[in-house]
């Protein structure tokens, strides 16, 4: 009898464990995000972010996302860049295009750290839109769609945030669909 009893503890401790682990390091493209890692340590393992890391390196931004922060970051996945015309992502990782490719990627970072529950103040403060200043200093705006926190870009082009609250060291990440341009 002791030992079920035994037996239940330990599976409910380590479902709980799990269930601690989930919530405190989600997963985001396979990979678990952990909240003591910074944002390039975490979306290099990203199996959903491999494009994006490899447009952080050659912009050269592999130490500015790794220094302290904070950040929020908008990381587009792999499938956002491929909804980019033909060539795009291939043209913009060509040495002389770093410049533009620069520009994009610090379209999609805001200084601090935004949550989505302060995002969500924001954009109620803001009577249904919030606008964000971000690195590169162009404008981003938010607003909520049923629950989903929806960016708009400078030209028109609209983002959804898929996965929020991905917490680092030095900021967080929000995951969305579809890469914004300023």
């Amino acid at each position: 009898m002791m030992k079920k009893y035994l037996t239940v503890a330990v599976c409910t401790l380590a479902a709980g464990a799990a269930a601690l682990f989930a919530a405190e390091n989600p997963m985001v493209g396979g990979a678990p995000m952990y909240a003591n890692k910074n944002i390039v340590e975490n979306a290099s393992k990203s199996k959903d972010h491999t494009t994006l890391f490899a447009a952080v390196k050659a912009a050269g931004l592999v130490d500015t996302l790794s220094s302290k922060g904070p950040f929020t970051v908008f990381a587009p996945t792999n499938e956002a860049f491929e909804k980019l015309p033909a060539g795009t992502v291939d043209t913009l990782l060509k040495p002389e295009n770093k410049k533009k490719l620069t520009a994009i990627l610090t379209y999609h970072v805001v200084p601090g750290k935004i949550t989505a529950e302060q995002l969500g103040k924001k954009i109620k403060a803001g009577g249904g839109t919030a606008s964000l200043k971000t690195v590169n200093g162009e404008t981003l705006k938010a607003k909520m769609e049923g629950d989903s926190v929806v960016l708009t870009d400078t030209k028109g082009g609209t983002a959804r945030v898929t996965i929020a609250d991905v917490m680092q060291s030095n900021g967080v990440i929000h995951v969305i669909d579809t890469v914004l341009m300023p």
